[in-house]
């Protein structure tokens, strides 16, 4: 097998984690899954499949990450989430870099394609990200940063890209997706306080309309049917939700720092 690494961080993901392990169980001797907390068997699945199961507590995206990349047992790192699968063609696409050795680059992009519920497939014209995920630990790490869910690498770092396309299996139904955008939007409005931050007002006004174009438009989510216009809706009110909490903190700040009489000072 390469020596290659694979970490996936999970909480609840008992109806999808058997997937991602086995699409990738022929690549690696050193499959980590890391959880917060899981209550409905998750832990068990993966270790039925030769994972190595760690429980650590959830200190937000990029801290998690790094947590499991100082568990793994090997240099080459390839990062999973639990909603998304390998396909063949990938797999045998990543142990080709190995046949020969090591790689030549330090860090390669994967391409990630969301498909939506009831698409056997991703569309061919949908929008994906190509996030590194595959990468050499003494050239690139996560980014400490509990929102921001990046690999920063090391300047002379050798980046290339993989051909073949992870797919991205993220909405189980489009309330489970507003539960986790809530979450979402929750982490990134504590991510603001922390770097003290302040959004316009204006942006509560923009922020929907925008993100609705960004996606439905942008993202060719108009090409996905009906799931696509619900989708859009879903994130667009998302990054609303992310500036109305902003703005309610600053509010409730203001008014907590007014004296009792209700007097400015």
């Amino acid at each position: 097998m390469p020596p290659l690494s694979i970490f996936i961080i999970t909480r609840d993901e008992a109806d999808r984690i058997a997937r991602t392990i086995e699409a990738v169980c022929a690549l690696s001797d050193d499959i980590l899954v890391v959880d917060s907390g899981s209550t409905d068997g998750t832990q068990a699945i993966a270790e039925s499949l030769g994972a190595r199961v760690v429980f650590n507590p959830w200190p937000g995206y990029g801290p998690q990450k790094r947590f499991a990349e100082d568990l793994c047992r090997h240099d080459w790192l390839l990062n999973l989430d639990a909603d998304e699968v390998v396909p063949a063609d990938l797999a045998t696409e990543i142990a080709e870099l190995f046949s020969q050795g090591r790689p030549a680059a330090d860090a390669y992009k994967l391409r990630i394609a969301e498909i939506f519920p009831g698409e056997p497939a991703p569309h061919r014209f949908a929008y994906a990200l190509a996030p590194v995920r595959l990468y050499r630990k003494a050239k690139g790490r996560y980014s400490p940063s509990p929102v921001h869910d990046r690999v920063d690498l090391a300047p002379d770092a050798r980046v290339a890209r993989l051909k073949g396309t992870v797919h991205h299996y993220s909405v189980r139904s489009l309330g489970e997706q507003m539960d986790k955008l809530n979450g979402y939007s929750d982490a990134q409005a504590d991510d603001l306080d922390r770097r003290n931050a302040t959004l316009s007002v204006f942006r509560l006004v923009a922020e929907f309309p925008a993100n609705f174009i960004k996606a439905y438009i942008g993202r060719r989510h108009a090409l996905r049917g009906v799931y696509g216009f619900m989708t859009a809706m879903n994130y667009a009110f998302y990054r609303y939700l992310r500036v109305a909490k902003h703005w309610e903190r600053r509010l409730q700040r203001r008014a907590s720092a007014k004296p009792a009489d209700g007097r400015d000072g």
